[in-house]
């Protein structure tokens, strides 16, 4: 196997092996191991709900812990690091697990490849599957063909934990945002309801489960999920023998059993349902229809009675003659008298077989009535007889036990467990606190026996390690204390990075009741950059240079007649743009303009025009004429 595309330096992917509603799954290698994985990868268009990434991680936590031959094992989990991705980009999650060889129950059941036989082989397996999970505390809450494996070698592996629960998470319903979780032709009643969901309601599901491979198709089939959850609350199935006679009145008394809606009344464990189906192959039925069906089919029973006078008195009963029956046994092998006698003394034989005749029709009735007596005395003493007391079981001590141990402790002792969740400040969640009726007292077998179980205080505290969480870890961590997550919210922080919780409404630390709804307000990953015209420079360097914003400055000195000098009076970006920390703030500050300096007289260029100049003669004004210009003007003749 060769690929381009490895997770974390490790895990090359390769074909596409499996589509599921929430993930991928492909066939890998693990390159240090040099073995065969199968990958799941969460689908890139559900990454970015924190629903989807909370039910994948429990998927992994879930499993990771159950080690069992018939449970697919997880040997890794990561999330897929993608080369050059952007900060806004999301981490696709992954899961490595045991690769399966084979086909799913699905595939066989609609290849027609499943005997009666090998289906009740590949129910037990999956029951082994769920009492190793339940004992570890864990409900599947999916069982259906398409998650069940079967290899080459007919072993059963069972898979997809994505909505699996902790038994003891008492708040662990199947509806989520008013969505129920599961697959509707295999829905426990308690799960379409919206109720809490236990081991029972796995077993419920491995009933159908089974319920399909013997009648080929579901308990129910509808037009739509809502009317099949409808018909698992409310109506009844058909025995399973009327889609394969094949299927015996043994093995429709189990399903009967598992497919009960009241879950007192189903198998309380995977070990008695499985016990029950393995009977069941044998022809014993839990409700003694296995029994009526032998006596049925045994020959009628051969009365034989050696005694004569009993032979005598039947066939008088029967309207015969009691001269043709011997009076005593010997006569029944001495043989008939001699001829000649019987002749000689025939009226004799006569009257002493009438007298014989007569003895025994008197013997009969006295016979008749002495039975017919016997008889009314035996039912007079039946008709008044006192009932015996019923044989009593005292309610086991299951204080302290968890929620399945309790269970357990219950059904072994022949009782019917109800849990009921309650409140207490000192109980652990999870944790039974007591039994109504009380520790100790004898009740009737098969009574029903209230089990209070601790669900912890009635108020929770907001964790104070919310902050600085993804989204998606916070509402784990919130649905760990009680607490659910609610709105989600964004603000601006220069020291918490994009997408991580700053604080919750309420406030982290507070104490509010159980499940309580907690809004988280998460970071953006940007400042605002604040208004700092008109205030002094020094004032405006340390607002922006404040851990709070993380900003830089750069100062620009323009001379300006107007403003107080050291002034802001422009700032580049303006006022409410959000940037990212450490972006750098030009801000404008006025300046004074410098004074303009005096100018120095020229120098001359020489002494001698340093020297005084003569003072010009005065120009003549037209005015003035001067002398001798009348005589000039008289030579030329003008």
């Amino acid at each position: 196997m060769t690929s381009d595309r490895v997770l974390n330096g490790r895990y090359e992917v390769g074909e596409l092996i499996g589509r599921g509603g929430m993930a991928d799954v492909h066939l890998g290698r693990d390159i240090r191991l040099g073995r065969s994985v199968a990958i799941k990868v969460l689908r890139q268009d559900l990454a970015r709900d924190p629903l989807f990434q909370s039910r994948f991680r429990r998927e992994a936590q879930a499993v990771a812990g159950l080690n069992h031959s018939t449970i697919v094992s997880v040997y890794d989990t990561g999330e897929e690091e993608i080369e050059g991705q952007s900060a806004d980009d999301v981490r696709v999650p992954f899961i490595v697990m045991e690769y399966v060889a084979g086909r799913t129950l699905r595939d066989l059941l609609r290849a027609g490849e499943l005997t009666l036989d090998a289906s009740l082989q590949h129910v037990v397996g999956v029951l082994s599957a769920l009492e190793y999970s339940h004992r570890a505390g864990i409900v599947h809450r999916d069982i259906k063909p398409a998650n069940v494996m079967i290899t080459p070698e007919g072993n059963v592996k069972v898979m997809d934990f994505g909505i699996a629960r902790a038994i003891a998470d008492s708040a662990a319903t199947m509806t989520q945002t008013q969505a129920v979780i599961g697959t509707a032709q295999y829905l426990s009643p308690e799960q379409a309801r919206g109720e809490t969901v236990d081991a029972r309601s796995d077993l419920y599901s491995a009933g159908c489960l089974l319920y399909e491979l013997l009648a080929g198709r579901p308990p129910f089939i509808g037009d739509s999920p809502v009317s099949v959850a409808y018909q698992h609350v409310r109506e009844e199935p058909k025995p399973a023998s009327d889609f394969n006679p094949n299927v015996s009145r043994a093995l429709d008394s189990v399903l009967k059993r598992a497919l009960e809606k009241d879950r007192g009344h189903r198998f309380q464990d995977a070990v008695s349902f499985r016990s029950a189906l393995e009977d069941a192959s044998k022809g014993i039925a839990l409700d003694g229809a296995a029994a009526t069906e032998a006596m049925a089919t045994l020959p009628p029973t051969r009365q034989v009675n050696e005694n004569p006078q009993t032979r005598a008195m039947a066939k008088v009963l029967a309207g015969g003659s009691m001269a043709s029956v011997p009076s005593t046994p010997e006569e029944t092998t001495t043989g008939s008298m001699p001829t000649a006698l019987a002749l000689g003394n025939r009226g004799e034989v006569d009257d002493h077989q009438r007298s014989k005749r007569r003895a025994w029709i008197t013997t009969f009735f006295i016979a008749v009535a002495l039975v017919l007596a016997a008889g009314g005395v035996v039912l007079f003493n039946l008709l008044n007889a006192q009932p015996e007391p019923p044989v009593l079981s005292a309610v086991p001590a299951v204080e302290g036990m968890s929620e399945t141990e309790a269970t357990n402790a219950l059904t072994a002792e022949g009782l019917r467990p109800q849990l009921e969740p309650v409140f207490h400040e000192e109980v652990a969640s999870g944790i039974a606190i007591g039994t109504d009726p009380a520790t100790g007292a004898e009740v009737e077998p098969d009574a029903l026996v209230t089990v209070e179980i601790s669900r912890g205080p009635a108020n929770r505290t907001i964790p104070e390690n919310l902050a600085g969480m993804t989204e998606s870890s916070a509402r784990d961590a919130l649905e760990s204390a009680g607490l659910r997550g609610g709105s989600v919210s964004e603000t601006n922080s220069a020291t918490v990075p994009a997408g991580r919780v700053i604080a919750t409404d309420p406030a982290l630390g507070a104490t509010v009741p159980v499940d309580s709804e907690v809004n988280l307000v998460l970071s953006t990953g940007l400042v605002t950059v604040p208004r700092l015209i008109n205030l002094p420079e020094d004032e405006a360097r340390a607002i922006l240079e404040d851990p709070a914003l993380g900003l830089t400055v750069r100062v620009e000195d323009v001379d300006n007649t107007v403003v107080e000098p050291g002034t802001v009076t422009a700032q580049d970006p303006v006022d409410g743009s959000d940037v990212a920390p450490g972006s750098e703030i030009v801000i404008t500050v006025a300046r004074e303009p410098e004074p303009e300096e005096p100018k120095e007289p020229e120098e001359p260029e020489s002494t001698e025009s340093a020297s005084p100049q003569p003072t010009p003669t005065p120009t003549p004004t037209p005015t003035e004429e001067p002398e001798g210009r009348g005589l000039l003007e008289g030579l030329l003749g003008g």
